[in-house]
């Protein structure tokens, strides 16, 4: 399992690797990028900012929880600080299992956990000032976004 925080590029290939055995059948990746606007504002860069000890504890955490929830033991999340260009890749999770179901439903439930509980804080800075925003997470009963508004200063 790999649970990490760091300040150089992830590589995804290194995160699906680590996962590779003779009886996982199902692999399921997902790749958070830096997009070029967010809450209808254009976005030139992000800074991430995180208590690497903290967060990758509450990443153990959200790993202990999903093999609890969905049986997915072979997992690996890795969350990059520091400042990202758009198109850098901020988070990355690769989730592997016997069989496809599983990992799908631990992908998904670690990238909301993550945004959840994961003491990570991202700033983004745009033509029209900078921004501190919070997590945004998937409400489950709605499968709608849950996210707080976004000002700029």
């Amino acid at each position: 399992m790999i649970c990490r925080i760091t300040d150089s590029p992830i590589d995804m290939d290194e995160l699906t690797d680590s996962l590779d055995s003779p009886e996982l059948g199902g692999l399921c990746t997902f790749v958070g990028k830096v997009r070029n606007h967010s809450a209808g504002q254009g976005v030139t860069h992000l800074e991430y900012h995180a208590y690497p000890e903290m967060a990758e504890k509450k990443m153990r955490q959200v790993a202990e929880e999903i093999e609890e929830r969905f049986g997915v033991a072979h997992l690996a999340m890795a969350h990059r600080v520091g400042t990202l260009a758009i198109g850098d890749i901020a988070v990355g999770i690769a989730a592997a299992s016997a069989h496809r179901d599983a990992a799908f439903k631990a992908c998904r439930y670690a990238i909301d956990r993550i945004k959840q509980i994961v003491p990570i804080w991202k700033k983004e800075f745009g033509e029209d000032g900078v921004a501190w925003v919070e997590g945004c997470a998937v409400d489950a009963e709605t499968a709608e976004p849950q996210k707080a508004q976004n000002q700029r200063v």
